[in-house]
């Protein structure tokens, strides 16, 4: 079984968008992180949006961020929005609902087989959140070119009561 690239790059957004966190993040950030075209990712963002799963912000400031409930969703659940087809043969129904004629369909037990796989593949996919996979953010984030450096701020050392540091 192959994804499309459409629900590929609807997977790396919606990973992207966990990994960054919080803020926002432009079609020209996912872009740059995964060297995929901007012009491709514009048509998933907004189906991504129109799902819910993705807020966009407007404006000169604007962006994209995953929605509350996003992290929760299910990689099997984004491919099964994502993609149009999971005919894996000809005598399974298409999209439309349309399958072609085969002569030994009354007793061929590959397309149980099939269906079998089929099925498990989606129940794999449906063990695993966007949140999990998501998981480390770290090096994920390093990864991407979202710095994830946390900076250090060196304390001060404590004074006695009298007020001056003791000598070293």
């Amino acid at each position: 079984m192959r994804l499309t690239d459409y629900t590929d790059y609807s997977l790396r957004v919606l990973l992207y968008l966990a990994v960054r966190g919080e803020g926002l993040s432009t079609i020209q950030d996912i872009s740059e992180a995964y060297g995929i075209s901007r012009n491709h990712l514009m048509k998933v963002v907004q189906q991504l949006g129109e799902l819910g799963w993705v807020e966009t912000v407007r404006g000169r400031n604007g962006g994209l961020r995953l929605a509350e409930q996003t992290c929760a969703l299910t990689v099997g659940e984004i491919v099964r929005a994502t993609e149009s087809d999971f005919a894996l043969a000809g005598c399974f129904p298409d999209e439309h609902g349309e399958r072609r004629a085969c002569t030994i369909a009354p007793q061929c037990r590959l397309k149980g087989a099939l269906e079998a796989a089929r099925n498990a593949f989606f129940a794999e996919l449906d063990r695993h959140t966007i949140g999990e996979v998501a998981q480390p953010h770290g090096p994920l984030a390093a990864l991407l070119g979202l710095g994830t450096a946390i900076p250090i701020v060196p304390v001060a050392p404590a004074t006695p009561a009298g007020g001056a540091a003791p000598a070293g």
